[in-house]
């Protein structure tokens, strides 16, 4: 099953279960719909064919959305029931944060389930990355380029909101690889004086344009970043320009990366719930494929490389 928020190459990993799943011999059901369909009995077997030519489309075909009933002992343990009523011996649970902590639910309860990071936001620990995420920044980083044209060719101050809930990745890597003069991430103070003095300072060093790249996460209970950002901008003296990119980051086909990433996620859950070691999280580390526990991956939050943030400030002169 899929759920929450989608990724692109959760094709890619769905293919890759039921395909290897099929060839290990065993039956392979899908859950449309995420824990609300597991909930509502909408549960189909699926073959081979089911997977033929998903590869390289984004979104889910399982379909995701996300289920307050879950949330509750009732809503568990009626999805349990489901399950047990189709024998469903095992679950792999492809998505985020909340959806692997749905999927610890489960195995606190003695289900055996395999765990498979996805999201663009790359903020789920002990794997170095996620599903979606690689897509994700090459579809920022095409928006980058586009809009740096334009503000070249005007001379003009540019503000980039992208997603990443609390967490900077997205903002963080795209600004760097997209060569932005600013990055604003979650939790850092936004400095008025520090705005206005490095808005000026480039246009006066001769630079043709000014582009910062803010995290979604950024954003104050007063204000959104963007909005305060604008103003910060207004008052260097320069007339503003955003562009908030929203949900086409979630979209698109799956580059190679995650198409890789995806079939080689999808069957290392499989391998891990055929052999009994459940409750646990597949993730890549220095290149490998491993087993993370679910409950140490859920306690902990997901950090920065600090090898990035040391590029982030002199890179952007």
């Amino acid at each position: 099953m899929t759920s929450g928020g989608d990724a692109p190459g959760m094709n890619a990993c769905i293919r890759a279960v039921v395909r290897y799943g099929l060839a290990a011999g065993a039956q392979v059901f899908g859950i449309r719909r995420g824990y609300a369909g597991m909930i509502e009995n909408e549960i189909m077997e699926m073959d081979s064919r089911s997977v033929g030519g998903i590869i390289r489309s984004g979104g889910t075909v399982l379909l995701s959305a996300r289920s307050q009933e879950f949330r509750t002992p009732e809503g568990q343990a009626r999805a349990l029931d489901v399950l047990r009523g189709w024998q469903i011996d095992g679950l792999i649970v492809i998505g985020g944060d909340g959806s692997l902590r749905g999927a610890m639910k489960l195995h606190e309860q003695g289900f055996p389930v395999v765990g498979v990071p996805a999201s663009i936001d790359n903020d789920i620990p002990e794997t170095e990355m996620s599903i979606g995420v690689d897509t994700a920044l090459n579809t920022i980083l095409d928006a980058m380029d586009k809009v740096k044209d334009t503000a070249s060719a005007h001379q003009r101050a540019f503000i980039i909101e992208v997603m990443g809930r609390q967490h900077g990745y997205l903002a963080l890597m795209a600004g760097i690889a997209g060569g932005a003069e600013m990055i604003v991430l979650p939790g850092t103070c936004v400095d008025r004086d520090f705005v206005v003095r490095e808005v000026r300072s480039a246009f006066l060093r001769g630079k043709p344009h000014f582009i910062i790249v803010a995290a979604e996460g950024a954003s104050t209970p007063e204000k959104g970043i963007t909005q305060l950002l604008s103003e910060y901008v207004r008052e260097s003296g320069h007339d503003p320009r955003t562009t908030v990119l929203g949900h086409v980051q979630r979209g698109g086909s799956p580059s190679c990366y995650d198409r890789l990433l995806g079939t080689r996620f999808g069957a290392a859950a499989v391998d891990n719930l055929l052999s009994g070691n459940t409750g646990v999280m597949v993730a890549i580390q220095a290149g490998r494929i491993v087993a993370a526990d679910i409950c140490k991956v859920l306690s902990r939050q997901a950090e920065l490389s600090s090898d990035a943030l040391r590029l982030a400030e002199p890179l952007s002169h």
